[in-house]
């Protein structure tokens, strides 16, 4: 109890050496007077993606979208409580192959989610954020059995706010986990802005039955290769499904690389047929792909 105490305490003194820099007692806000027409823009069009997120599917596609400008991440964890006895549930959002779900085990989340609620609880019910070696949890059992906890080794930052429910008495805890060195305020600021909906998003999605979500992995982990994936063809084009599913996350600025990891191929696959992309709607680059896929057929 000591330990967890000094540990409240020492993220009290980060966050008043640096988010209350200015305003002490404040966590920065993402005030509409001072953002231009662009950013207006941009956040609205996240918030009104996010009423129409009704399955695991759209929760990723949403939060892989312009999502990652406010809240750039690779994980994104939601812990509760359910029930009388309150036992744990979870819910993880992640485009890295096999960090899913169901390969979790609630049970392996029980330190995570006792210290980091812990800590949120003790702040004030605030958003803080942490670098991964200041946090008391561990990934070292996880990583032995689960792609999740290997793929905490890869993380660098974290990013922690909750939803407090005082109608039910179970809160919702939402952790970031981020690759990048170090999240400035303005992350901060959005998840205080944007929590309120991705939970309403969350809630709205209901569970996968265990048979649906390994049709689902199987169908987003796969990786048909260069001739099973031109036997489901697009009307627009000619383009195969794979296609046409590659060709959307390009128009989302989605490089190679990160277009691998979400549909769970090679960055070489990727590359491959974006190849057969620009030649079928005889183009030379992603940008004139795009755009020619937004038109319709060729003429």
């Amino acid at each position: 109890m000591k330990s967890k105490r000094n540990y409240i305490l020492n993220i009290k003194k980060m966050i008043k050496s640096g988010v209350h820099e200015k305003n002490m007692g404040q966590f920065p806000q993402m005030r509409f007077p001072t953002l231009s027409d662009e950013h207006l823009s941009r956040y609205f069009r996240i918030v009104g993606e996010g009423f129409v997120v009704n399955s695991h599917l759209d929760l990723l596609k949403w939060m892989q979208g312009e999502m990652q400008y406010y809240l750039p991440h690779e994980i994104m964890l939601a812990i509760w409580g359910e029930g009388e006895e309150n036992s744990l549930r979870h819910d993880l959002v992640s485009a890295l192959p096999g960090v899913r779900t169901n390969y979790l085990q609630s049970e392996d989340l029980v330190a995570l989610q006792q210290n980091l609620y812990g800590c949120w609880v003790g702040l004030g019910r605030v958003p803080f954020r942490l670098n991964l070696g200041e946090c008391i949890f561990r990934p070292d059992k996880l990583a032995s059995h689960c792609a999740f906890g290997r793929a905490i080794y890869g993380m660098q930052s974290l990013l922690i706010h909750g939803i407090n429910d005082n109608r039910g008495g179970q809160d919702c805890l939402y952790i970031i986990f981020s690759s990048t060195a170090s999240l400035d305020n303005s992350g901060l600021s959005a998840i205080e802005s944007l929590l309120p909906y991705l939970d309403t998003a969350l809630r709205r999605v209901a569970p996968l039955p265990s048979s649906a979500m390994t049709g689902f992995l199987a169908n987003s982990e796969k990786d048909p290769g260069p001739k099973g994936s031109e036997t489901e063809s697009s009307e627009d084009h000619g383009l195969s499904k794979r296609e046409d599913e590659i060709l959307d996350w390009v128009k989302k600025g989605k490089s190679n690389a990160e277009i691998g990891c979400i549909l769970g191929i090679s960055p070489f696959t990727v590359k491959n047929h974006m190849r057969r992309i620009f030649k079928k709607l005889e183009v030379n680059n992603r940008i004139q792909a795009a755009s020619k896929s937004a038109q319709g057929r060729p003429d």
